[in-house]
């Protein structure tokens, strides 16, 4: 069988690549190892984990804070089996859509392991043994990424798990240690704290969510404090030793010195992804790959082997499933003879917890580490009629400006429903938007959208309620 494009994974990246080239008139297929499709995100990762998210704020609403408005609902039961049959619900209602888009758009779809062959041959390996061989003009590789694994300890995804075991838990753990103080780290550690863990989190750096703006770090490391999360900043987990009591974790500092032991319950191993491209045969196609074990692709996302291109997790950028997605439009586009192209200054950030935390475009410290001179406006919560009344005042907004020309670098968001209030700046600095374009905007009121606009006011030092 032949065709003018064969994606291996349907992750977003995979399958988003796939219906463009479709709907560009491509002969279209896919290749995905697991019996559904959506790959990691849909499956174990950004969608599972936003339904616990989700339902476990309501849980601790319930239970702290409805009574505050006048809302005498007792002390609710969580029933952990019910959860997460929401989430699986959930999770099987994204999987099937995306079956469903690939069959409306009329592509093809091989369920089994993919590996290049040769150039223009994709070979499918079925469950039961079965091979079969697709022919491709072009074939883009979108198979995503793996969890980074510690040295020495195993994951068993049942005491000591990664993000997959974290989303099927039997039980709350009494006390979990999660290892890493990124994105999936404080999400899935929100998670159980709100439903009765004690949770302590283990970061080697000296501060939490890596490559984030500082002050947004700091003021959020506060907030999940005052929520109950303990850190343990600059160290390192050495070792993980399962007992009859549960299990015992050594941690030194990350500059040296002697270790302690922390008890736990449940470890997560949270300390990011790797790219995934076990078996798929590039090693046997000379496809040439980075010291991280990223695919190389020029500006166009082509390989050096002609006919073979990648996206997503398995090349460089942000390992972000709407990066994936964008960069699966533009290299159909490309291969459709258009003009597709992703503007990696404009990718938004979310950190879904409460409050969430957003951010697009530069930090503060990436414009000074480049010498670029830049204004800043901020504005807090405590300030904006909607959080107040609703008592959501944690956090704030933050506009970077271009000293010379205002055009907006980048915006960070701490605050509830920050990861919808951020689109607008991605918006505005998308068409090369000014804090003057943006602060003259009109917002409606009383919304929390109206701190956005507050913080650009006060790039010029002109905020109203303030």
């Amino acid at each position: 069988m032949s065709y003018d494009l064969v994606v291996i994974g349907t992750g977003p990246g995979g399958y988003v690549c796939a219906i463009r080239a479709a709907q560009l008139g491509l002969r279209t297929a896919v290749v995905e190892k697991r019996k559904t499709h959506g790959g990691t995100c849909l499956n174990v990762g950004c969608i599972p984990s936003k339904a616990l998210l989700h339902a476990s704020h309501l849980f601790e609403e319930a239970r702290d804070h409805l009574s505050e408005l006048g809302i005498g609902v007792g002390a609710p039961k969580l029933d952990l089996k019910r959860m997460m049959a929401f989430k699986n619900e959930g999770v099987e209602g994204n999987v099937k859509g995306v079956e469903f888009l690939l069959k409306k758009n009329k592509i093809d779809v091989f369920h089994g392991v993919g590996r290049i062959a040769a150039v223009g041959q994709v070979e499918v390996r079925g469950e039961d043994g079965t091979n079969q061989m697709v022919e491709a003009k072009n074939i883009v590789i979108a198979t995503g990424s793996d969890v980074a694994r510690l040295p020495g300890i195993e994951i068993d995804e049942k005491a000591v798990v990664s993000s997959t075991g974290a989303l099927e838990l039997e039980r709350v753990p009494k006390r979990l240690l999660v290892v890493g103080a990124g994105v999936i780290g404080l999400e899935l550690g929100s998670v159980w704290r709100r439903l009765g863990s004690e949770v302590t989190v283990v970061e080697f750096l000296d501060r939490i969510l890596p490559g984030m703006d500082g002050e947004v770090a700091k003021q959020f490391q506060r907030i999940l404090g005052k929520q109950g999360i303990a850190f343990r900043l600059s160290s390192k987990v050495t070792g993980v030793e399962k007992t009859k009591g549960g299990l015992k974790v050594s941690v030194e500092p990350a500059a040296g010195g002697d270790a302690e032991t922390i008890d736990a319950d449940v470890v997560l191993v949270a300390i990011g992804r790797v790219p995934y491209t076990e078996g798929l045969g590039l090693e046997h196609i000379g496809v040439q790959r980075d010291a991280k074990g990223r695919i190389l692709t020029d500006e166009h996302f082509a390989t050096n082997v002609t006919g073979i291109y990648a996206i997503g997790d398995v090349i460089a950028g942000p390992m972000l499933a709407h990066k994936a997605e964008d960069e699966g439009v533009a290299v159909a586009e490309i291969l459709a003879g258009k003009a597709g192209h992703v503007n990696y200054e404009v990718i938004p950030n979310v950190v879904y917890t409460f409050p969430e935390v957003a951010s697009v475009g530069r930090t503060e410290e990436e414009l000074k580490a480049a010498g670029i001179a830049y204004t800043v406006g901020r504005f807090p919560f405590t300030a904006n009629g909607r959080a107040k009344v609703n008592r959501a005042t944690d956090g704030f907004v933050k506009v970077l400006a271009d000293a010379q020309t205002d055009r907006v670098l980048g915006v960070h968001i701490i605050g509830a429903e920050a990861g919808e209030m951020i689109h607008e700046a991605a918006v505005l600095m998308e068409f090369g938007g000014s804090a003057e374009d943006l602060a003259r905007t009109c917002h409606a009121h009383p919304t929390r959208s109206e701190a956005v606009k507050e913080a650009a006011l006060a790039v010029e030092k002109r905020a109203i309620h303030m």
